[in-house]
């Protein structure tokens, strides 16, 4: 670009650029309307930096491309796991594909965010793209399900980053509260998105190519949008760069103990689903009480954290977010909600494919009510709960809605034909969802503070895969409870055939194909049973967001601005006299030496 060009972007008017605060330099002006936000800039010079509108637009693309790819891993290969366990010679097992991905996207989301931190959102992104892109090759490449959970453990690494840094850039590239609304609806749209094609797309590739394209699609597709945010990324003269904070503030420990609760009790249940009889067992019965004591001790730490060293450690659970009741209802409500739309996402085409014994297009595609209906409620939420707060209706109507359609889909026939029914009942379940999803994102944004947003948006993006990850090794837990009962222990079916159903299943009598197909069929049923209780209790934790008086949702926005200037005022002042005491002590020593 010409010298002319740049001269030309710095100086370009107000309306054809967003103004970019710069946090510490900034003096906010008071409002000249209740419903105002605050105008930017210092004495003196009332414009300040400006970002241009082309890289404005640029970033905004590339980080939701970025952001809908990390998504749409997390569920397109809901309709290819059958297969993918098929070609690697194991069924049982083949939901770790999902829960590797799940579960580091889940252990990962908030310490990437703290490493932006450290490294800067620059360097932290493109490490986040590299990872996702690079680990999504090896997926695709792998020979055996083990390389392929590796990989899948990897790239959900390089996914958390792109998930969660997409909630730390674009409220920086554009903070003005009403910027933000849109950046929340486009998000939100994202999101819906991705949950929509994410399955259909998986069972598209699936079914015209190998399962391998599902992985492979992502670098050339992704390649184009990371080179523009590259270029796009603002010089400094245009945007405030957060300082860089030092490594050793990081909490590891919290970040480790986040990590391994998480592994311990989603590893108890899927082994629950692998082998017969081990709920009185040390295989299921010691993960599981070690994941709760874990989570026990996590939440000692960030007690203990928050006492001693608040202000010089990045704690992955702030003790100032866990002492607000309405966020911790916000936190419940996602963890309860993911369990039954996970378990919906990863076992409804299973069901279609073996009960009814369609393709995996046809499975993706029948999850298409649901997931389009998750779609227009996320947005429906979105426009409702922008200006006014209708939050804890919304969430309360989301949870009722999942649960009606939870205990819907439990009713389903053992039946070769797709019933009607089936179709309406997922709109219940998708509308409930997607009330919830996007109320969740905005309703633990207004709870925080403004230097808190970043992890609270992790945290309830945390909650919301935990429970997901949860869900789909509870429906293993009771798939393979059902397969030893009924098959196994009766000797109708061996493992083998199982592992390896749409091969041997030409090779199967009548009377075995039916027994198969009543225990999977069953096992829909148990699992939607446990859906719908799940989602009752997400009714109930609904309860804790309520409030007696609304909240002004312009004015917490602006309220958030000018406490986060005067924390940032206050942190300058603690460094500088930091700073002075040092010099100090320097001349000291200087002049005793």
């Amino acid at each position: 670009m010409t010298a002319m060009s740049e001269k030309e972007e710095s100086n370009s008017p107000a309306s054809d650029s967003v103004r970019v605060m710069e946090e510490g330099t900034r003096t906010p002006t008071p409002p000249p309307g209740p419903l105002a936000a605050p105008t930017l800039g210092p004495p003196g010079a009332p414009n300040g930096p400006v970002l241009p509108r082309w890289r404005l637009i640029s970033l905004s693309i590339s980080i939701c491309f970025g952001l809908f790819l990390s998504l749409l891993d997390t569920t397109i290969v809901a309709t290819a796991l059958f297969t993918i366990g098929e070609d690697l010679k194991t069924i049982n097992s083949i939901n770790w594909v999902a829960l590797a991905y799940t579960l580091s996207y889940l252990g990962c989301a908030v310490l990437f965010a703290r490493m932006a931190d450290v490294t800067g959102r620059r360097n932290a992104y493109v490490a986040a793209f590299i990872i996702f892109f690079a680990f999504s090759l090896g997926c695709g490449f792998s020979q055996t399900l083990n390389q392929l959970i590796a990989c899948r453990v990897l790239q959900g690494i390089g996914g958390s980053g792109l998930y969660s840094l997409a909630f730390v850039i674009i409220p920086e590239i554009a903070p003005q509260p009403k910027m933000q609304q849109l950046a929340g609806a486009v998000i939100g749209a994202v999101v819906a998105m991705a949950g929509v094609l994410g399955p259909v797309v998986g069972g598209a590739i699936t079914h015209g190519t190998t399962w391998r394209w599902i992985f492979w699609i992502n670098a050339p597709i992704g390649i184009i949008p990371l080179i523009a945010f590259i270029i796009a990324w603002p010089k400094p003269h245009q945007i405030h760069h957060p300082e860089r904070r030092p490594l050793k503030q990081l909490d590891f420990l919290g970040a480790g103990l986040v990590i391994a609760a998480s592994v311990l009790v989603v590893f108890s249940f899927q082994e629950a689903g692998l082998r017969a009889d081990v709920w009185n067992k040390a295989i299921f019965v010691a993960p599981l009480v070690v994941g709760v004591v874990l989570w026990f001790a996590l939440f000692g730490w960030e007690v203990l954290a928050a006492r001693k060293w608040e202000s010089t450690l990045m704690t992955m659970f702030p003790l100032r977010l866990i002492k607000r009741r309405v966020f911790m209802g916000h936190f419940a409500t996602t963890l309860l909600a993911g369990f039954p739309y996970f378990m919906v996402i990863y076992g409804l085409p299973l069901r279609i494919q073996v009960v009814n014994g369609r393709s995996q297009l046809t499975a993706g595609v029948s999850l298409m009510p649901m997931l389009g209906s998750v779609a227009v409620a996320s947005t429906i939420s979105g426009m409702v709960n922008s200006k006014k707060d209708f939050i804890f209706p919304t969430l309360f109507t989301g949870a009722i809605l999942m649960t009606i359609g939870s205990g819907a889909l439990s009713s389903l026939e053992n039946a070769v034909s797709l019933p009607a029914k089936m179709y309406g009942f997922e709109v219940f379940v998708g509308l409930g969802f997607g009330l919830m999803v996007s109320t969740v994102s905005m309703g633990a944004s207004l709870e925080c503070e403004l230097r808190d947003r970043t992890v609270a948006q992790g945290i309830v993006a945390q909650a919301r895969v935990l429970g997901g990850s949860i869900g789909i090794a509870a429906s293993t837990a009771i798939l393979g409870i059902l397969q030893s009962s009924r098959l196994i222990k009766t000797h109708l079916v061996t493992s083998f055939q199982l592992e390896t159903l749409q091969n041997s299943a030409r090779e199967m009598s009548p009377a075995q194909l039916e027994a198969v197909r009543q225990t999977y069929s069953d096992s829909f049923s148990e699992s939607m049973k446990v859906c719908a209780a799940i989602s009752g209790a997400c009714v109930l934790a609904t309860l804790l967001t309520f409030r007696k008086q609304k909240m002004d949702i312009m004015g917490r926005g602006n309220e958030q601005f000018n406490d986060n200037m005067k924390y940032v005022a206050k942190q300058k002042r603690e460094a500088a006299l930091k700073a002075e005491a040092k010099q100090r002590e320097a001349g000291q020593a200087a002049q005793k030496s």
